[in-house]
């Protein structure tokens, strides 16, 4: 039981350093297709890399499968087929990890990125979990952030209904959240309006 303190002890130490320069923290789910990483995109060039970085709750999965797959981390990250061919897998996996430590993902993001920004971009929440972590850890400097879109538009994206896949907890976790600081629809709303609405949030 000591060592455990310890262990979280230690973890908020780590959670206050990385904390000192953030000012913000803007946390985005949506479905796949929804947009969402085409927005926080854009929203990151707006912002500008001197003071906002984009993080992904995924890019630890990512990475340590594709070093333990011998994969191509580039193509894995990537919004294409490659990544859709190990997406099952890599959940699974991710859930075991996950349901041990529900805060692991999320702190080892951190650890990845260079976060010495004021406003951190999360791009891809998909749990209530990762929700709690943020919050527990960094309080009021965050906001979450909801991007929908019909599922005839994330057809016409390449959207291809999976099951296992968005009839689970990766996709569906977050689907009656009902307290997001900001909803915003993204079937075919002019992207300058929806960034505006975000930096309102800010």
């Amino acid at each position: 039981m000591a060592e455990t303190s310890l262990i979280e002890e230690q973890n908020k130490i780590k959670n206050l350093e990385f904390s000192k320069e953030v000012k913000k923290i803007l946390i985005f789910s949506g479905k796949r297709k929804s947009g969402k990483d085409f927005i926080t995109d854009e929203l990151y060039k707006r912002l500008g890399g001197d003071k906002s970085v984009i993080i992904k709750l995924s890019g630890p999965i990512k990475t340590h499968w594709a070093k333990s797959k011998n994969l191509n981390t580039t193509k894995l990250f990537s919004d294409g087929e490659y990544k859709e061919q190990y997406r099952l897998e890599m959940a699974k996996w991710g859930e075991k990890i996950r349901n041990e430590n529900y805060g692991y993902f999320c702190r080892a993001a951190i650890e990845m990125y260079n976060t010495n920004k004021s406003i951190w971009i999360i791009s891809d929440a998909r749990r209530k979990t990762d929700l709690k972590w943020f919050k527990e850890t960094y309080g009021e400097k965050c906001k979450i952030i909801r991007i929908e879109c019909s599922e005839e538009i994330r057809k016409s994206r390449g959207w291809i209904f999976c099951k296992g896949i968005d009839d689970c907890e990766t996709e569906c976790d977050l689907d009656d959240v009902n307290n997001w600081d900001l909803k915003v629809n993204n079937d075919n709303e002019d992207v300058e309006l929806i960034l505006n609405r975000i930096l309102n949030v800010l």
